[in-house]
């Protein structure tokens, strides 16, 4: 069913809990990553994933399952492939949202990057171009927010994660209960938008560090 962004609410996450090492991780349709401690981890917590694997590393995912102290399965992640997922390279760390704190008071959310980079190319025996495709473009979330926010629980962790720089993630669930997470990095612009007949807003970037992950609940 086609949905409307009203009702949606945005959270960030504002705390993690400590990194725990993986030692093996599967090349299979949802990957299982060996752990020699799951303390603290529990099935439905969000993890952030380190790994040797560019395309998985740094990436949010559910834990589907846990097997105390011996695994995870992350939940959506297909690693099956051993040509982009290298048997034997996919160790490193997960560590799991520990609060997600929700951003209030924004007026405007939107996204942009993720379109398909192409190459263009010709031979010289040929009047034709040729095009390949060559990844994708960075994904980003730009967000507006009422300048008043100031001081709320999701400003202040905002502002903070701007002074820090440090890895976090964006968290937005429609009002269908439909889940984006986008890990990434923000960028708080306190400078005040001021424009007559609209409320002063400030901005906030959050800027991909890979693609996204979805769960339709």
């Amino acid at each position: 069913m086609a949905q409307v962004p009203t009702g949606t609410t945005i959270f960030i996450a504002s705390a993690f809990g400590s990194a725990l090492t993986t030692s093996t991780a599967s090349n299979a349709t949802e990957c299982v990553l060996g752990m020699a401690s799951t303390s603290g981890l529990s099935n439905g917590d969000i993890v952030e994933v380190t790994s040797g694997w560019g395309r998985l590393n740094k990436r949010a995912f559910r834990v589907k399952s846990l097997v105390a102290n011996t695994s995870i399965t992350l939940e959506g992640a297909d690693t099956s492939s051993t040509t982009f997922f290298p048997a034997g390279s996919g160790t490193g760390s997960v560590r799991k949202v520990s609060t997600f704190t929700e951003v209030t008071s924004i007026t405007t959310i939107s996204s942009s990057g993720g379109e398909p980079k192409t190459v263009n190319y010709k031979f010289l025996a040929s009047d034709v171009e040729y095009s390949i495709n060559d990844g994708f473009s960075a994904t980003s979330y730009q967000m507006t927010l009422d300048a008043d926010a100031i001081g709320t629980a999701g400003y202040t962790a905002l502002k903070s994660l701007t002074d820090v720089q440090t890895d976090t993630i964006l968290k937005i669930v429609t009002r269908s209960g439909a889940l984006i997470f986008q890990p990434g990095t923000v960028a708080l612009n306190e400078a005040v938008s001021m424009q007559d007949g609209q409320i002063n807003t400030c901005s906030v970037a959050i800027n991909g560090t890979n693609r996204l992950t979805r769960y339709q609940s």
